[in-house]
């Protein structure tokens, strides 16, 4: 199961605005954040995570790695 960025910029985006609130109401000063800097980090994060994600998996392009991955993966089941 996956979240979706844009979920994530939005649950940061509605506890940044009742922190805000919050903070209004104590009379303190309010976070200098508005929802599209959230949703431009969030976006950004996925981006890296996925990014970092694809590089660290194996990624076989040529017929010779592909046998290779399907020679490891029989030793895999067969317990090797």
């Amino acid at each position: 199961m996956k979240i979706k960025a844009d979920t994530i910029a939005r649950t940061i985006v509605l506890f940044l605005a009742l922190v805000n609130q919050i903070l209004a109401a104590a009379g303190k000063e309010v976070l200098p954040f508005a929802e599209d800097d959230i949703y431009q980090i969030v976006s950004l994060l996925a981006t890296l995570i996925s990014a970092v994600t694809a590089w660290w998996h194996n990624n076989s392009f040529t017929k010779a790695a592909i046998e290779a991955d399907t020679y490891k993966d029989e030793l895999r089941e067969a317990g090797y």
